[in-house]
């Protein structure tokens, strides 16, 4: 396993994450809890020492999961959680919910709670559209919660640039968790420049997209009732990268499969601190942690790669 600096922050990470969303069991398709719980002491034996969870995944549940690991070897981890949406599926166009620091405060510690820490290192703002009111709680709940040494960082989960330089105002801004894949390169055309330029650290989530370039899914997949990709097939784009997925399977070998080529990749961006691909099992968490080891993109892999998905 090979470890980056989390922007400015000080704070070294595995370039390979553990994203614990999956296994909250309300998202994903059917998960059992021990299978987890295996998959996530894999990784950490495998040299994984970043988790990222959210007091929404599962109303809490991969929160209490990720306790069971980390319980005993609590100062080797980087734990990272997000708060703002628990109970805040909604229009974002109306009032805001998280409108007062004490509310995001009152979040937080539920999230310590359910984790059974004292603190968080990566606590980030879980709602991606910028609603001033809500912005500028947050703003000041991050920066009481890091006087007083809860948390280490704090940062946004979001793909909107604007935000992002929103809540960075006044270099407020640690670490931003965006989506970045082969098949989603947008965040290349302003976001991860701004972040390399700043020395805030990215946490790339999606960099499977969502198992799409693990190359097991085609066109007659179906995917279980109150899984977030249940509608998948039924959708034009999905038809179409597929395509693209089926193009770069002709990038793989014995040494690199498509879905290490694609952590492999956004791995690539300078501006890049860590990946968290899911894991539900152990077997999955080796594969996404092997790409730590591959070879590096070389040339001629970024043009076939550019001929297929062009950058932003």
């Amino acid at each position: 396993m090979h470890y980056r600096q989390l922007g400015r922050t000080g704070i070294e990470v595995s370039e390979i994450g553990f994203g614990a969303w999956a296994i909250g069991g309300d998202a994903w398709g059917p998960v059992e809890d021990a299978a987890s719980i295996r998959a996530m002491e894999r990784a950490l034996e495998l040299g994984v020492n970043f988790i990222d969870t959210a007091d929404v995944y599962g109303n809490g549940h991969s929160e209490t999961l990720v306790a069971q690991v980390i319980k005993n070897r609590r100062d080797q981890i980087v734990v990272a959680s997000k708060g703002g949406l628990m109970g805040h599926h909604r229009d974002p166009n109306q009032e805001p919910v998280y409108d007062r620091p004490e509310k995001i405060i009152a979040a937080f510690e539920e999230s310590l709670r359910r984790l059974q820490t004292d603190y968080i290192d990566v606590y980030f703002d879980h709602i991606w559209w910028n609603n001033p009111r809500e912005t500028e709680a947050f703003l000041t709940a991050f920066d009481r919660l890091k006087q007083e040494g809860r948390v280490r960082a704090v940062g946004v989960s979001t793909d909107d640039f604007e935000y992002v330089q929103h809540f960075n105002h006044g270099a407020a801004l640690d670490v931003v968790q965006l989506d970045y894949s082969l098949l989603n390169r947008k965040a290349e055309q302003h976001i991860l420049p701004y972040c390399l330029e700043q020395g805030i650290g990215v946490v790339v989530r999606g960099p499977l997209r969502m198992g799409m370039l693990t190359g097991k899914f085609t066109a007659g997949t179906e995917f279980p009732e109150g899984d977030v990709r249940h509608n998948w097939p039924r959708e034009d784009w999905y038809q179409a990268q597929l395509g693209q997925v089926q193009q770069l399977s002709a990038l793989t070998s014995q040494e690199r499969s498509l879905g290490q080529l694609a952590l492999r990749f956004v791995l690539n961006h300078p501006a890049v601190s860590v990946a968290i691909p899911g894991g539900k099992t152990p077997e999955q968490v080796e594969q996404n942690v092997e790409a730590s080891a591959r070879p590096l993109l070389e040339e001629e892999d970024i043009r076939q790669i550019e001929q297929v998905t062009p950058g932003a």
